[in-house]
């Protein structure tokens, strides 16, 4: 595994086909044919006794959501918000929104995973966490907050001056891909195996945010590591988990 590097000189965001989790606005709407989210849908939902959180793993005046359709639930402080909204054909699609108004994490269901890897750039891994919860067929899915380095097209790579600078994609989120190893990885993929084919749950780092309200001084992934924000958001996203397990 690749610790974290030194930072690049462009963010590119990964709100691409091979992140799923962490694309849209604070006002993303559910995707077409979702029904529209209801004034109870769009705000937090009460504790839900069907999915009990870990004893002891839970800051206190934290909320609960449950999806729609009664299969997931994950925890969240209770000055966020959730916006929500469900379709037979798309699956779920629920928004978890700071107290300043910055989409933090999305979390998608029935999201077809892709195997494919077009090509392998260097990467960056500065958490991990298993997410035992959500273990399907064997394979434990893991939270992760990681980066990838890809040079511009036309790079020569010979060090000098006239070098492009490197762009850096930076997202935390769960994942059922395997474990990178050496120096290269595929693309980040933050889609983990669930029934009937996949989901995601996760969020893109931007070190250049400027939302008003945000944390202040953190432009580099190793400093968001260290705040409050990022470990509100890891805490909600790796309490998802099967309505009834805890």
């Amino acid at each position: 595994m690749r610790r974290g590097a030194p930072f690049a000189t462009t963010f590119s965001s990964v709100c691409a086909a091979a992140v799923v989790a962490g694309c849209g606005s604070p006002a993303a709407a559910p995707a077409t044919g979702s029904a529209p989210a209801t004034a109870a849908s769009a705000t937090a939902s009460p504790p839900q006794t069907s999915a009990p959180s870990p004893a002891g793993m839970v800051p206190a005046g934290w909320k609960t959501f449950t999806t729609s359709d009664g299969t997931l639930a994950f925890d969240y402080p209770e000055e966020w918000t959730v916006k929500a909204g469900q379709s037979a054909e798309d699956g779920a699609f629920v928004a978890l929104v700071s107290d300043y108004g910055k989409t933090m994490a999305t979390l998608r269901t029935n999201v077809a995973a892709s195997d494919e890897c077009t090509e392998k750039v260097p990467f960056m891994v500065y958490d991990a966490e298993p997410v035992p919860a959500l273990a399907q067929g064997g394979v434990t899915p893991r939270f992760v907050y990681e980066g990838r380095t890809d040079p511009y097209p036309g790079d020569p790579g010979d060090g000098s001056s006239n070098d492009p600078p490197e762009s850096l994609s930076l997202a935390y989120g769960i994942t059922s891909a395997p474990e990178p190893s050496g120096d290269t990885a595929c693309p980040i993929s933050h889609v983990f195996t669930w029934p009937p084919s996949g989901a995601a749950f996760g969020g893109v780092y931007d070190p250049f945010d400027t939302t008003p309200g945000g944390p202040p001084h953190v432009d580099t992934p190793e400093v968001y590591k260290d705040t409050t924000e990022y470990k509100y958001v890891k805490q909600a996203v790796t309490s998802l988990r099967p309505v009834g397990k805890q």
